[in-house]
This record gives structure tokens, sequence and C-alpha cells, in this order.
């Protein structure tokens, strides 16, 4: 299949992280499935993170269908069950990313059901609001990530008029910062090293205008892109930077062609401060989602889809100095389809959250994994 990763083996990674030669056979840990409240077909999970292990949230959309475009969905775990928060008092088809503070502080964007300004949502610990911002009202303004730091900062990347990069502020006074020195981007993670080093990661146009190739890039009062990835038609949906010169991107690389719903090529590769090396996954149709660190800042595990065999979830572990397939429990959606892991501070555990089939439409519905280590 054009776009297929060639399998690359024996090369150094970065600290710690090597490719096995001998492509070890997928395992299953611990991953157990958890009930979500029931989601209005069809329904997804695109985002989940969690303060510990009394606090988390998950959005994403439900109730799309036929020509709707569904609406936002958001749900929240009090340490022993998750819960659908109330949206009907907001009219938007879809929540992106999600960024949590504590039991009455969280952060939520999305898409508009319009025309009309991407939204910025604020949690105050009983309902979700619209939240005032430069660019509100304006209808070429889009929100696609969101996180927030140990100084309770928000920041958001997105765009404004035609320019990509990133909104910053304490909830009360906001600022643009300099665009992104990228044409054509789309940013779909934002992601903190520390209160002054943000992360982005997305895809851009080629140059030959021939596709387009994974971007990533560094805000630490300046911008700093990457090389690009290149690849077929590759984006990178998320990213761990360990440091400037440790860090590990994962995407899909759609290849040329095909039908609409073909799927592509899982991506995963690694910056070591001087150039991309490309890591062959463990399996070569689908895609990685989301990668999540462990209590050490250490790159642990990732989300993905294998469309070779769809009967459980998969995921990478970082087992010593390689990435090693993990399966999810057997047994609990038809296909499910993992968009996002996230680590369970205070804990080793983990949460992962997607959909019970890997096409949005009904019967889909949301999902959710935990692993209790």
């Amino acid at each position: 299949m054009a776009g297929t990763i060639g399998a690359l083996s024996g090369l150094t990674l970065g600290p710690g992280s090597s490719v096995r030669a001998d492509a070890p056979a997928p395992r299953t840990q611990s991953w157990q499935a958890v009930p979500a409240p029931g989601s209005t077909p069809a329904a997804q999970l695109r985002r989940i993170a969690a303060t510990g292990p009394q606090l988390a949230w998950a959005v994403g959309e439900e109730g799309r269908a036929g020509p709707s475009q569904g609406r936002g969905l958001a749900m929240l775990w009090d340490g022993s069950a998750w819960s659908k928060t109330d949206l009907s008092h907001l009219t938007h088809t879809r929540l992106s990313d999600i960024a949590v503070v504590n039991a009455t502080s969280a952060w939520s964007v999305g898409l508009p059901a319009d025309e009309g300004t991407s939204p910025l949502l604020s949690w105050d610990g009983t309902t979700w609001r619209e939240a005032e911002f430069p660019g509100l009202g304006e209808p070429d303004v889009r929100m696609d990530a969101v996180a927030v730091g140990p100084d309770q900062r928000v920041w958001v990347s997105g765009s404004r008029g035609g320019s990509t990069g990133l909104l910053n502020g304490d909830g009360r006074q906001w600022q643009w910062l300099d665009p992104l020195p990228a044409t054509s981007a789309n940013l779909y993670r934002v992601v903190l090293r520390s209160p002054d080093e943000v992360w982005v990661s997305g895809d851009q146009a080629q140059a030959t205008g021939d596709g387009w190739s994974g971007l990533v890039a560094r805000w630490n009062g300046a911008w700093t892109v990457l090389p690009p990835i290149t690849g077929l038609r590759l984006s990178i949906s998320d990213l761990h930077p360990a440091g400037p010169d440790d860090v590990w991107a994962v995407g899909t690389e759609a290849g040329i062609g095909g039908p609409p719903g073909r799927p592509g090529n899982p991506v995963l590769a690694h910056w070591d401060g001087t150039a991309w090396t490309r890591v062959q996954p463990g399996f070569t149709v689908g895609s990685l989602t989301g990668i999540a660190a462990d209590a050490e800042g250490r790159a642990a595990w990732i989300s993905g889809w294998n469309f070779r065999d769809q009967t459980r979830s998969t995921y990478l572990h970082r087992d010593g100095d390689a990435w090693t397939v993990v399966r999810g429990p057997a047994g609990t959606a038809t296909a499910p389809y993992l968009n996002d892991v996230t680590p369970i501070p205070g804990t080793a555990g983990f949460w992962s959250a997607g959909m019970t089939s890997p096409t949005p439409a009904p019967p889909t519905e949301a999902y959710m994994e935990r692993l209790d280590a």
C-alpha cells in the first residue's frame, strides 16, 4: 500500500530508546474497559485529561447522523463513575480538547454549529460557559487544542485572520502571540513542557503543493519550527517533548489515493536535536493518535488503531529501550478506536478514550479504558 512506513531496526533514538530488530509478539496488559454514560450515536471522545484518581474529563461529540453534525459531549469522572455534563445551553458541534485545573476549573475548545467563532469554554464547577477572548465574534477564528500549566495560565492553539498561533491568558486577560512562521498550517495539539516552553503539532502544506507534512514547533518567547516530518499526506496528532533533543511524535500518513475512509499508516517519529528518525511501530496499517508520559516524564504509552486486527484496542508501550505492541481487553466493543491516552497523576495508571468502532456513524458510541498499574 502506498505510504507504508518501511521498517527500521537497531537505531539509536535518544536516551534509553531503540527499536527491536525482532518484532515482539503483541501482548496484553491490564487495560480494562470502563463503562461510559450512554451517548447518542454516533458519538466519540476525542481527548481525555486527569488531575488524579478522583478527577478526569473527556470530551468529544454525539448525535452525528446523516446531515447532522451532532453536538458537543463532555464527561466527568468523580473517582467512581463517569457522568455526562449538560451542554444543552451551548450550540457547538464538537469539543476537540480538554485541559483540567481542579474540580472547579477546566477549559475546552471546539467547533461552532455554524460559521461563527470557534468557542473557548470554561468550567466553574457547575456548568460550562463561553469565555471572552480577543477575536470572539470573528468568523475566521478557530480553536483547536488547549493546555493549562501549573501556574493556571491557559494556552490555546488556533488561528485568527489567516495566521496560525497561540492564544495565552489567565481567564481574564488574553493575548494572541506572534504567528507561527509556517504557511497553510493546522495545529492539533498543544503541550506544555514548562510554563515558558510550549510545543505544538499538526501539519502544513508542502512547498511543492503536493500534500502535507508533519509539523512540530516550540514557543519559548519566539518560535522554533523543527524540520518537517515528511511523508505522503502526513499529520502529527500528538507529541511528547522530554527535552529539546528528545521529542516523540505520533500521527498518520494518509498516502495517495484510495476510496473515502481508506486507512492510512501509523507514524512514530523521534527528534534527537538534529533530525527526525521514523520508527516502525509494530503494525503498518492504521493510526497512532495520542502519547502519554509516566511519572518520570518519560514517554510511556501511545494510543492507536490497528486496521488489520480491530478486535481489541491497540497501544504501544515503552518497554525498556523499545516500543512494544500491547492489546486492550477483548469483547468490550465491536472494533474499538482510541483517540487519546493520558496519565493519571499521583498513580502509575492511565486513561484512554475513543469510540466503539472506527467510523463515527451510528451505532458508534463513546468508549473508555483504564490501566491500573
